[in-house]
């Protein structure tokens, strides 16, 4: 069984493209991260300027690396050796995702996900992106599968 440390140094996404800092809670069933957004993300210059809020896409990547690519990771670590898990990289395949308020430059955002489903390296959860006081900024399902990443 792999920790949320461990977990965490085996996402391939870093920065500036990395949107965990830290993972909450990691089991069979679910998985909770946090992220603050920084003001100097390059994303807001141009997201709009002088009025930036964090794009929705953005906010779905977010979802979908701790929902997908951490839950992921640690599940197939119950089924495979860390070697076996470091070869894998979750691409993503699928979402429904509704949002119902913005994410603005210094926000800390936490990410809820349960494993709705969970078979030969295919993942699908639900998601909730919440602001740190606990409003829902965004909810919906994500889906996605891991593939051996390729030899270079």
């Amino acid at each position: 069984m792999l920790t949320a440390d461990e977990v965490l140094a085996l996402i391939p996404q870093q920065r500036p493209f990395r949107f965990i800092d830290r993972l909450l809670a990691l089991d069979e069933a679910k998985a909770v991260g946090e992220y603050t957004f920084r003001a100097d993300e390059s994303f807001y210059a141009g997201h709009f300027p002088g009025d930036p809020v964090t794009p929705g896409v953005i906010l779905i990547e977010t979802m979908c690396q701790t929902g997908l690519v951490a839950l992921g990771i640690y599940l197939l670590g119950l089924e495979q050796p860390r070697e076996e898990v470091a070869k894998t990289v979750t691409l993503f395949t699928d979402a429904a995702v509704e949002f119902e308020r913005v994410v603005l430059p210094g926000q800390t955002v936490r990410v809820d996900a349960e494993r709705v489903f969970w078979r030969r390296r295919k993942l699908k959860s639900n998601v909730t992106l919440s602001l740190a006081d606990g409003t829902t900024v965004a909810r919906g399902t994500v889906s996605g599968m891991g593939v051996r990443r390729a030899e270079r």
